[in-house]
C-alpha cells in the first residue's frame, strides 16, 4: 500500500521510498524515514495533497510524491 491509498486518521509505518537522487533525499530530510510511523490528517477533496504528521509537526505531499512512499 501507498501513502497515497491511506484513508485520513489512519496511523502507519513507512516501509519503503521509492524513486531516485534528489526526490528520495529530499523526501528523507523532510523526516519520511524507513520504519517512522505517520498519521494521515487529511487529504483535500480531489486527492491533491495528502497532509501527514511526521515527528511532530505537519507536511503535505502531492500525490505524485506520496504514492512512492510505501506504507504498511
Amino acid at each position: 500500500m501507498t501513502l497515497k491509498e491511506v484513508k485520513p486518521g489512519a496511523t502507519v509505518k513507512v516501509v519503503k521510498i521509492s524513486g531516485e537522487g534528489t526526490f528520495k533525499r529530499r523526501i528523507m530530510e523532510m523526516g519520511l524515514t524507513k520504519g517512522i510511523e505517520v498519521f494521515v490528517r487529511k487529504v483535500a477533496p480531489l486527492g491533491d495533497p495528502v497532509e501527514v504528521t511526521v515527528r511532530d509537526y505537519e507536511l503535505s505531499l502531492r500525490k505524485a510524491d506520496a504514492e512512492l512512499v510505501e506504507v504498511e
